[in-house]
């Protein structure tokens, strides 16, 4: 019997410490990443500008934001620019440019994808490597 409050003083000493350690996990921002934000933009000429956030670290060629747009169908995409990343480990601001050559969307809701890739040599040659990829529904807004 003795036993017992010995182990029941050492669980709740082992689950207090537990409680205490402050979680690495938690705490700790993501190394690499990207956003979208949730609006977009659409000029009377189709001219679709996209923006959002990136954070990469630890790259050893090119890196690149891209961007594509669908609106009424899922597998008809729209490039929309492409810009240049930077990875010191910070988080930077993108915004990407483009417009469709047939003008094909409108104000109102839109599906996009965009990506954090680096051109990474390997072999000679530059091959993708994926940082970091978001997929969200924004609403194109005119202006």
């Amino acid at each position: 019997m003795p036993m017992r409050p010995a182990l029941g003083a050492a669980v709740t000493a082992a689950l207090a410490l537990f409680a205490a350690t402050p979680s690495t996990a938690a705490a700790a921002e993501p190394s690499e990443s990207i956003t979208v934000d949730p609006k977009g933009r659409i000029a009377p000429d189709g001219t679709i500008t996209l923006t959002g956030t990136y954070r990469c670290a630890d790259s050893t060629g090119p890196v690149f934001v891209s961007s594509s747009i669908a609106q009424t169908d899922p597998w008809v995409r729209y490039g929309i620019g492409g810009s240049r990343a930077v990875c010191d480990g910070k988080e930077h601001r993108w915004e990407n440019t483009g417009k469709p050559r047939n003008r094909v969307l409108d104000a109102g809701p839109a599906h996009v994808d965009a990506t954090l890739m680096e051109l990474r040599p390997q072999g000679g040659l530059p091959l993708p490597a994926f940082h970091a990829e978001q997929r969200k529904d924004i609403t194109l807004a005119k202006g």
